[in-house]
C-alpha cells in the first residue's frame, strides 16, 4: 500500500455522532437562545417558527446539549488531562498560533488546546444547565437563586459560544483537513504526524506500519 493511501482511524462512528449531536443542538440552543435574550436579535425566532415555538424548544435543546455534553465526558475525560508537555505547550501557545509548530512539545491524540476546549466546555455547560434549570422552573426557585441564574446563564453562554468559534475557526481554516477526521473518520500519516506525533507513533508500533 502507497503511503499516501494510507488511512489512520482518528473518529469512530459513536464519537462522530456524538459530536455532531452536540454542534447540532448548540447551535440551536445558541440561535434560539440569542433571539429570547435581545430584542434586536428576536427576528431569528422568526426562522424557528416564533417566540411561543422556540420558548418551549429552547431548553429542551440545552437539555440535549448537556446530555451529549456528559457523553463526550464519559468517552474523554480519561484521554484530557493534561501531562507535562501540554503544560509546557500551554506557555508556548503563541507558537502554535503562528506556526511555529518546532518550538512545541509533541501532542498526542489531542493537543493541550483542545484539552482545554474541552474542560471549558464541560464547565460552561454544567453553568448553562444548571442556570437554565432555574429559570424553566422559576415558581419552585427562591428569589436570590433566579437573579444568580438571570447573571450566570448569559455569561456562561458567552464562555461557550467564544470557545466554539475557536474550536471551528481551528478545525476548518487554521488547520487544513482537520473537518475530514470528523466526517470520514480518518486522517493521513502525513497529517498525524505532523499534528499528532505521539498519538501518530503509538499507532505506527501499534500497526507495524512504517
Amino acid at each position: 500500500m502507497m503511503k499516501s493511501e494510507i488511512r489512520i482511524p482518528r473518529f469512530d462512528a459513536y464519537e462522530r455522532v456524538m459530536h455532531w449531536m452536540a454542534a447540532l443542538s448548540f447551535l440551536y440552543a445558541t440561535l434560539t437562545g440569542l433571539a429570547v435574550w435581545s430584542p434586536k436579535l428576536y427576528w431569528l425566532a422568526g426562522v424557528f417558527g416564533g417566540g411561543f415555538v422556540i420558548r418551549g424548544t429552547h431548553p429542551w435543546s440545552g437539555v440535549i446539549f448537556s446530555a451529549v455534553i456528559g457523553w463526550m465526558f464519559a468517552r474523554w475525560a480519561k484521554t484530557m488531562g493534561l501531562d507535562s508537555d501540554d503544560k509546557v505547550w500551554l506557555t508556548k501557545m503563541d507558537k502554535y498560533i503562528t506556526h511555529q509548530h518546532g518550538a512545541l512539545p509533541e501532542s498526542g491524540r489531542f493537543n493541550a488546546g483542545q484539552k482545554m476546549l474541552f474542560w471549558s466546555q464541560v464547565v460552561t455547560a454544567l453553568l448553562l444547565f444548571a442556570s437554565g434549570i432555574v429559570m424553566w422552573f422559576p415558581e419552585w426557585m427562591p428569589r436570590s437563586l433566579r437573579l444568580i441564574a438571570i447573571a450566570m446563564h448569559p455569561l456562561a453562554a458567552i464562555g461557550s459560544i467564544s470557545g466554539i468559534i475557536v474550536h471551528i475557526y481551528m478545525g476548518t481554516a487554521a488547520v487544513p483537513h482537520s473537518m475530514r477526521a470528523m466526517l470520514r473518520g480518518w486522517v493521513v500519516p502525513e497529517w498525524a504526524r505532523f499534528h499528532h506525533p505521539k498519538w501518530y507513533r503509538q499507532w505506527r508500533d501499534s500497526t507495524n506500519i512504517r
